[in-house]
């Protein structure tokens, strides 16, 4: 009993820099969906995607300047289910938090089925579906064991990563500008003002993660560089999605971009040749690679982590590894359900690419919400420890409001055809309501971890 109760008490170590926490917000927001999901785009909006991408990109940065203020004052790993839990109680600071992990873990299953096919184009002997997966699931083992062996390590290799993926995306960009034709651009909004807000949800998908970073509150050598890190981040793949939207579109006519393949392979063969496109199939594999590194397998483990510290979930997902200091079994438990999620992608890909790739944008919608709105109230019953904080965010209460009405265009464009899916979102957070009551402990609200961990 006595060794369990050591390794509950066992704390995460604070080993991360500023550059890692970087790595960690660029790498979770530049994965599949910019490679895999642009030619979807496009063909919603034609050029106008172009627009639609940058609001929503604009949106997820007006997010990540609102929630720097709680991400510096209460450095955790349980990020927005630690903050709402203390501004509003337990039951909202659970919701926001499990709904943020499990949209983690849906997107890992989807991103890793994308790596495994984007796997096969390197092997074009090989067929089969059962390829697809035998890659995705070596993939996913191979990140959760860089996970399992040490947040430092995992933290190293996603900064790698994503400084091969940013400048490939940056040489691709600005090379590519000089062949751009300006008649590609035109007409700027061939399906009109609907077709451009149709496109706005899908470059939301695309900037989904941003806020990830934030869950490296309880391994950040200082919790001041998460700030920096949510806002510089955001201002990275905000730049690098823009620059190399324009040159794709200014290279490809838009009703000619295929949705087969990537649109970005397309773009780098016709200008680099075949090795334009092997080089930028290999940067889509990385940009995949990144989103579950640090994404799926990172974030969700270390929100599970926290909230059974906090008696919310099982106790088993609180432990501890004694040596590498990471939570073993929740990286488990998410390589497990990614697993299961690729399997079902296999099965049945209209499920995991359609219904449960909506429910991700649902679950993320309400811990986004939640979060702004325990950022409103930090400041407005919390000013004495505002006004201590070593960064606050400008131009208050601006960024939380832009946030709202960026949150309430996603919703409006993606669940005003499909009002079903909010059903069933509703069922199943009704009955995560039900299991909370009947299975959490009975104990008072702790804060402690907050303070423990600005001290």
């Amino acid at each position: 009993m006595s060794d369990k109760k050591d390794m509950l008490a066992l704390a995460p170590e604070r080993k991360l820099g500023y550059r890692h926490i970087w790595a960690l917000g660029v790498g979770a927001v530049i994965g599949d969906g910019i490679f895999l999901l642009m030619g979807q785009g496009i063909a919603t909006a034609g050029p106008g995607a172009i627009l639609a991408y940058l609001v929503a990109g604009l949106s997820q940065l007006f997010l990540m300047l609102s929630l720097g203020e709680m991400a510096v004052g209460m450095p955790n790993a349980g990020a927005m289910s630690l903050w709402v839990e203390r501004m509003m109680g337990r039951w909202w600071g659970f919701l926001s938090g499990f709904t943020f992990a499990v949209g983690w873990v849906i997107a890992g299953g989807s991103t890793g089925l994308a790596l495994g096919k984007i796997t096969m184009w390197f092997f074009p002997q090989l067929e089969g579906e059962g390829w697809v997966v035998a890659f995705s699931v070596f993939f996913l083992t191979l990140f959760a064991l860089l996970n399992i062996l040490g947040t430092e390590i995992a933290a190293r290799t996603q900064l790698y990563l994503v400084l091969i993926m940013t400048a490939v995306m940056a040489i691709f960009s600005l090379v590519g500008l000089k062949d751009l034709q300006p008649a590609n651009f035109a007409p700027l909004f061939p399906y009109g003002l609907e077709g451009f807000w149709a496109a706005i949800p899908l470059g939301t998908y695309a900037y989904l993660g941003a806020v990830t970073l934030a869950t490296a509150g309880g391994e950040c050598k200082n919790p001041r560089d998460l700030p920096r890190a949510l806002i510089w981040s955001s201002i990275t793949f905000l730049v690098l999605y823009s620059l190399a939207q324009i040159t794709l579109q200014g290279l490809i006519p838009w009703d000619q971009i295929s949705m087969d393949d990537s649109p970005f392979t397309q773009a780098a063969g016709q200008v680099f040749g075949f090795a334009g496109a092997f080089v930028m199939n290999l940067t889509a594999w990385i940009a995949a690679a990144t989103c579950i590194l640090m994404g799926t397998l990172y974030a969700s483990s270390r929100i599970f982590f926290a909230q059974a510290r906090e008696g919310y979930l099982p106790s088993f997902f609180g432990y501890l590894h004694p040596r590498t200091k990471t939570p073993v079994y929740g990286i488990i438990a998410v390589w497990a359900c990614s697993v299961g999620m690729v399997v079902l992608g296999i099965v049945n890909p209209d499920l995991l690419y359609v219904e449960l790739s909506t429910q991700l944008v649902l679950a993320w919608m309400v811990s986004w919400s939640l979060a702004l709105i325990a950022s409103l109230l930090y400041r407005r019953h919390h000013k004495q420890e505002v006004a201590s904080l070593p960064w606050r965010q400008p131009l208050y209460p601006l960024f939380p409001v832009l946030g709202f009405i960026g949150i309430g265009i996603i919703c409006y464009g993606t669940f005003v055809g499909t009002p079903m899916s909010l059903v069933r979102g509703a069922i199943w957070m009704g009955i995560l309501y039900l299991l909370f009551k009947r299975f959490s402990k009975a104990q008072p609200q702790n804060v402690s971890n907050a303070q423990a961990d600005r001290s």
